[in-house]
């Protein structure tokens, strides 16, 4: 995804469960919005955020 739509993303984007800000983070061979309350990811699925709780993965299983 380039800086600019990530950019976009980020002003507009809010975590689902918290409303609270996200920040973006590429880790392997996943990218996505991470909610640092929560500690979820959302994942961006050919060029889309995957807005949805039930989504979302925990942050402890990107390394698994």
């Amino acid at each position: 995804m380039d800086q600019e739509r990530i950019k976009v993303y980020l002003e507009v984007l809010a975590c689902p469960k918290c409303k609270g800000d996200l920040e973006f983070l590429n880790f392997k061979d996943k990218e996505g919005f991470y909610c640092k309350v929560c500690k979820l990811f959302y994942p961006v699925i050919e060029d889309i955020p995957v807005m949805l709780v039930e989504e979302a993965l925990k942050i402890e299983n990107l390394t698994s």
